[in-house]
């Protein structure tokens, strides 16, 4: 192993150079700081305390708070990494355009920002700005559509609390947040999962824009003037603005939220959004194809659960595992089992788009 070993028996990364030398402050463990979290956050914030209330319980870690625990399972997990695979708007992303990793990640950026300088738990936060779209199957939304004929009500957000990230073991606190981020469901039990459901709705209007202007989609110039007046017409110009704005809204009102106009402003996006990217025929179209062939996969696994890898096959309910399975998988990937299982004939594939 390359490095530098000193004379206390203490082997570094580097070697040569003068190593820095720490002063003799004692390491915070886990409760000294809960302890620190208790006396710096502000009152109606979610506090740490112990193992965390889970399904299954657990002996407390002697460093990491229970939240702290739940982002760090999220991020070393299987469907975390999925989501890079995974729509955002563009199946089969071209370079530079986002996926369903880069939003959370973006999302968490959001949600962190506004918490640390309003004192609210920013471990909680960022477990369920990571993990709020585990849930999502691949090609984006249209998904929901497909998986809807077999599970009734099926929503990304009530699946990834439930089905995905189950195995996890997460605190109720992290699970209600990413079950209720949409805003169609009911609001989450705490700030922090109210303002990720928050930052969720403002990163992806900004960043959806960005990224269909950079594909000649829409032009920024077409944006309505109470946008851009709001809040600019840059997705630099716009975050700082929501931020800004929800930040300085909790701290005069004591409520996760924004001012009317920005509010105004944010719905005012995300209505140009959805007729000028999400709606297009060339969407439209894209979501059918993808509901078709998301469909006929479900119903290749529950004709022939023998496909389904072991850990899928557990005869509890064919169809609940088939959907499980197809939910988890990436855009690339399902696309390979229809053409290998079902024959499925390329011109039939969902057909990504370009950036030019």
């Amino acid at each position: 192993m390359a490095g530098q070993r000193l004379a206390t028996g203490v082997r570094q990364a580097h070697a040569g150079g003068d190593a820095v030398q720490l002063g003799p402050a004692p390491v915070l463990d886990r409760e000294a700081r809960e302890q620190e979290d208790a006396d710096h956050l502000t009152p109606g914030a979610a506090r740490a305390a112990g193992a965390g209330d889970r399904a299954r319980p657990e002996e407390p870690d002697t460093t990491r708070t229970c939240f702290e625990r739940d982002r760090d399972r999220i991020l070393h997990s299987a469907a975390f990494r999925r989501l890079a695979g995974k729509t955002q708007v563009f199946i089969f992303p071209a370079d530079h355009q986002r996926t369903r990793l880069t939003h959370a990640l973006e999302v968490a950026q959001v949600a962190t920002a506004i918490a640390r300088a309003c004192r609210l738990n920013v471990p909680l936060v960022e477990a369920i700005a990571l993990g709020h779209d585990c849930g999502h199957g691949p090609g984006g939304h249209a998904s929901e559509d497909a998986f809807g004929v077999f599970v009734a009500g099926f929503d990304h957000a009530v699946w990834g609390a439930d089905v995905t990230v189950a195995a996890l073991n997460l605190c109720a606190e992290t699970l209600d947040g990413i079950r209720n981020h949409s805003w169609s469901r009911p609001a989450p039990a705490t700030a922090e999962g109210q303002l990720v459901g928050l930052a969720d709705r403002v990163a992806y209007c900004a960043h959806d824009l960005e990224d269909a202007a950079a594909a000649g989609i829409v032009s920024l110039d077409d944006l309505p003037a109470s946008v851009v007046d709001s809040c600019g017409p840059t997705r630099s110009d716009q975050l700082h603005s929501f931020i800004t704005d929800i930040v300085t809204t909790i701290a005069t009102s004591g409520l996760v939220g924004m001012s009317g106009e920005m509010g105004e402003a944010l719905s005012a996006l995300r209505e140009f959004n959805h007729r000028r990217i999400y709606l297009r025929p060339d969407s439209v179209a894209q979501a059918a194809t993808v509901v078709e062939m998301l469909r006929a996969l479900v119903e290749h696994y529950v004709a022939h659960p023998g496909d389904l890898p072991a850990s899928f096959r557990t005869a509890a309910d064919p169809v609940w595992e088939s959907v499980a399975y197809v939910d988890g998988m990436t855009d690339r990937f399902a696309c390979e089992q229809a053409i290998a299982l079902l024959q499925w004939p390329p011109e039939r594939l969902p057909r990504g788009q370009d950036v030019g």
